[in-house]
């Protein structure tokens, strides 16, 4: 299958686009972010990596053909889950939390909790292929990202927010000129997970209040998550406030610990090699 019919994409205009992996038919599935800038492009994760995402952005014209721009495109995890972190190591320039760059760098599937099965593969990306083969490949990130860094696309700045909680490394990325706020994992339209291998619920319950002061701050207008539908203020609020309201319970701590647990053995299991 080539890279044409292995994703698809949808303009959102201003330069942005949304790409899915079409045949990826699980909740698993993340968002990928395409941003044009005026001297430097970014793309904000990148999907498993079964097929060449950038050739695929390529071939659809998605960058333009600016015989000016010289930088290559920039490939920013927001965290590195497989995920979001599969299809890094198809790019000259990556961008990670300093708290992961190990973990891509050693291609350690236990961190970047690789879980994959056969049905979530609508349609094979090549004969023969098999999810239990599946492995995120390492990669040595060029770009090591820390709280408050800008990245500079020219006529528009995106800065890095740590967020940890889903995982150590998690940022945000926020557009703050158009209130825009790529989150990741951090937070989506979704039950936000925090009992995976280097989670940790008083990180996220951090987080979350991060979240609602942003939104308190009018800094946020929509937000571009890691999974499932984009959406606005109110609902980031009310998405955060109801983590930090359920997190400090003892039911859902105690629920936390049990699928840490079982997460962790399962995650062993299928990465028996891994260094965890």
């Amino acid at each position: 299958m080539s890279a044409a019919d292995w994703y698809a994409h949808k303009s959102l205009g201003d330069g942005l686009f949304w790409i899915q992996e079409r045949f990826y038919q699980s909740d698993n599935r993340a968002n990928i972010w395409l941003l044009r800038g005026s001297h430097q492009d970014v793309v904000i994760d990148t999907g498993l990596g079964l097929r060449s995402l950038p050739d695929y952005i390529d071939s659809k014209g998605l960058l333009g053909k600016d015989p000016q721009r010289k930088n290559p495109l920039l490939a920013i995890a927001t965290h590195a889950h497989f995920d979001h972190s599969g299809g890094l190591h198809q790019f000259q320039q990556v961008g990670v939390h300093s708290a992961e760059v190990d973990a891509l760098a050693n291609g350690d599937n236990f961190e970047t909790v690789t879980w994959l099965s056969d049905r979530e593969i609508a349609e094979r990306p090549s004969p023969g292929w098999r999810a239990r083969n599946y492995k995120v490949k390492a990669v040595q990130p060029t770009h090591i990202l820390q709280e408050g860094d800008v990245i500079n696309l020219g006529d528009r700045q995106l800065t890095v927010l740590h967020m940890p909680g889903h995982s150590r490394g998690s940022i945000c990325l926020h557009d703050r000129d158009n209130k825009l706020l790529f989150s990741g994992d951090v937070v989506y339209d979704g039950s936000m997970i925090d009992w995976l291998p280097y989670s940790q619920v008083s990180d996220y319950i951090s987080s979350c209040e991060r979240l609602v002061g942003l939104v308190d701050s009018e800094q946020v207008d929509q937000v571009l998550p890691g999974h499932y539908n984009t959406f606005g203020a109110k609902r980031l609020h009310r998405i955060a406030s109801s983590y930090i309201s359920r997190a400090g319970t003892c039911p859902a701590k105690f629920s936390t610990l049990t699928w840490r647990t079982l997460a962790g053995f399962a995650l062993r299991m299928s990465n028996p090699h891994c260094a965890c």
